[in-house]
């Protein structure tokens, strides 16, 4: 098949090539933490999330400034069911590494959960948008409402009582100091390595026909996908209305007028995070659909005109969806294909440690 280097675009490849193609993740080790004398002061390491270059820096809490040890710390409790008051899952369970962090119908009464990849540009959280903050915010409405962690198993637990006495110098675990080393993980795990990328800014290969025409409709007014799924992160983080629904009988349609209680936010949910989006087989805020031809044929043809509805899907010539032909919607979902970060589902420095 005949291949294409993205020569209309190639001024990104000239400005940013350079000094991109660096690694940028953390490696650290994969040997489970264990205490030793927690009596004598414990100095902890700094840490640096590094991210591509290409990324907004991140905005750290100055109260939860990175350390190699916390990280780890929120690692284990990350895979620890002891993390649920009644010790039945944990974030992992949902959360699934070879997904990109996110599911594929393990709860399928439930919402489809939201992948938990580059939460570190994050400040709304949810689908309904029913959270917002800082990463240090949500994770203490996890522990607190969502596992409902008993905090006497998880002072009961020797392990983990030393492990944060010695790096927080209490004698007591609290809610915050776990939400804290969860919010320390979560933030190093960055995705920047997808083909799309390596393409684009690591000048790494090249699209196929149908995978560069399919860059062409993303991220130009013939899909319009790009003013919501924002480059580098794939999500703006905002709330839409896209016209999934026309009427809102069920109350998890009604989306952020759940929180709100304005006419205005009904049926308006957050824009998910693309990455690794050809790994899931659950879409939108119900997992209405459940293959990515599925989703390309509803922004086609299948939205409904609501007063609320998108600006950009509100615009005349999109009054009606996108009409795109059978071509198009092949050469968009091969796009979407090179949104898949291989190295980081597999990366064994967000794995469960050993």
């Amino acid at each position: 098949m005949k291949r294409f280097q993205p020569g209309a675009f190639i001024f990104v490849l000239l400005l940013l090539v350079a000094g991109l193609s660096m690694p940028y993740c953390k490696k650290p080790s994969d040997k489970k933490i264990t205490p030793d004398s927690a009596d004598t002061p414990y100095v902890l390491t700094p840490d640096t999330i590094e991210t591509p270059l290409y990324f907004p820096k991140p905005v750290i809490p100055d109260d939860n400034k990175p350390y190699k040890e916390r990280i780890q710390l929120g690692r284990m409790l990350y895979y620890d069911s002891l993390l649920s008051g009644d010790g039945s899952r944990a974030c992992a369970s949902c959360h699934r590494q070879q997904y990109g962090f996110s599911d594929t119908g393990l709860y399928a009464s439930a919402m489809p959960v939201l992948p938990h990849v580059n939460l570190a540009w994050y400040s709304n959280f949810m689908w309904d948008g029913s959270k917002t903050g800082t990463l240090e915010d949500v994770m203490l409405f996890e522990v607190q409402v969502f596992f409902a962690t008993d905090l006497n198993k998880m002072n009961q637990n020797t392990t983990y009582k030393s492990l944060f006495k010695k790096y927080f110098n209490v004698t007591s675990i609290g809610y915050k100091e776990i939400a804290y080393v969860l919010a320390q993980y979560l933030r190093s795990v960055v995705s920047g390595g997808t083909r799309f990328e390596q393409v684009m800014y690591h000048a790494k290969g090249s699209f196929t026909t149908d995978e560069y025409w399919g860059y062409r409709i993303f991220f130009t007014e013939t899909g319009d996908c790009f003013h919501c799924h924002v480059n580098p992160v794939m999500t703006d983080g905002l709330m839409h209305n896209t016209g999934l629904d026309s009427l809102y009988g069920k109350t998890a349609d009604q989306g952020l007028f759940n929180i709100t209680g304005k006419n205005d936010d009904l049926g308006k949910f957050r824009t998910a995070n693309l990455r690794n989006v050809a790994l899931r087989n659950r879409f939108m805020h119900d997992g209405r659909f459940t293959t990515l031809d599925e989703v390309i044929d509803f922004y086609d043809h299948g939205m409904h005109k609501v007063a609320n509805l998108d600006p950009v899907m509100a615009l005349p010539a999109k009054a009606n969806g996108l009409h795109l032909s059978a071509t198009q919607k092949r050469q968009l979902k091969a796009f979407l294909n090179t949104l898949t970060d291989s190295t980081f589902i597999k990366d064994t420095a967000f794995a469960r440690l050993k």
